[in-house]
């Protein structure tokens, strides 16, 4: 059928990107533990600006259109947008800006096909650090964007994020993240004993200035009464002086009577 060249175009389908992918976020506990550790902490780290985005596990469609192109990284952070509530993150909603790093944290249902696709989503839609960590072999790799492509970071230990400042210490027995200030990334339960710990500290700091709120308050009460038995006893002292000198003058007006009355003729 031919539509007359005046008709209204058909309306173009509503295309639905939904929130979720259907997958897991994690396979066990250890990789679960290690996604929230990396997005928490790196909340976190950039709780004071505003214009920084961290998320975990969402689905990210950067092709307006397309909602079968996605991934949804174990944690992303993208800098030049506002922190918020986002069921997904739609490239095009976000001005056309991508998750500059990425992370992805390793279970041993983790297929090398599915790792592999993600790698090429990652390098084709302009993420510039991404970081793949196995938690049960302790092993990090990393790459960093160079000239248009993901290029393999050579030694992650001691590695330290371009954009993230955060150092990567692969020394002991697990993947220790230190901060820019020299902290180190926590798990919920330490960030938790942490906050108790500042709690108790705060508490006896509180305790402790009452106590010499109060001691000061006490000292500078006994003070004022010493000022107070001072100034009673120079007045008494005064008034001792005072009837000292009265005597005095009593004693001396006695004297001169006897010597005029010894010196007059009988």
């Amino acid at each position: 059928m031919t539509r007359h060249p005046l008709a209204t175009p058909y309306p173009k389908p509503w295309i639905d990107y939904p929130d979720r992918d259907g997958q897991p976020m994690a396979d066990n506990t250890l990789q679960f533990e290690w996604i929230v550790v990396l997005k928490e902490n790196l909340d976190l780290l950039f709780s004071d600006r505003p214009d920084v985005f961290v998320a975990g596990d969402l689905l990210w469609y950067p092709v307006k259109g397309n909602n079968k192109v996605r991934r949804a990284p174990d944690a992303l952070v993208v800098f030049g947008r506002p922190k918020g509530y986002r069921g997904s993150y739609k490239q095009w909603e976000e001005e056309g800006i991508a998750p500059q790093v990425v992370f992805e944290v390793l279970s041993p249902g983790n297929r090398l096909q599915e790792m592999a696709e993600k790698f090429e989503f990652y390098q084709t839609y302009g993420v510039e650090e991404y970081y793949l960590y196995d938690p049960e072999t302790v092993e990090l790799s990393g790459w960093l964007r160079h000239a248009g492509q993901l290029q393999p970071i050579a030694t992650m230990n001691q590695w330290i994020s371009p954009r993230l400042g955060i150092r990567f210490d692969l020394r002991t027995e697990q993947l220790v993240i230190h901060t820019p200030q020299g902290n180190t990334f926590l798990t919920f339960a330490e960030l938790d004993r942490r906050r108790q710990q500042a709690e108790v500290r705060a508490t006896q700091a509180e305790l402790i200035a009452r106590q010499v709120s109060e001691q000061l308050l006490t000292a500078e009460a006994q003070h004022q009464q010493d000022k107070q038995r001072l100034l009673v006893l120079e007045a008494q002292a005064q008034a001792d002086r005072e009837r000292a000198e009265a005597a005095e003058a009593k004693l001396r007006e006695l004297e001169a009577r006897l010597q005029r009355e010894n010196e007059s003729p009988c």
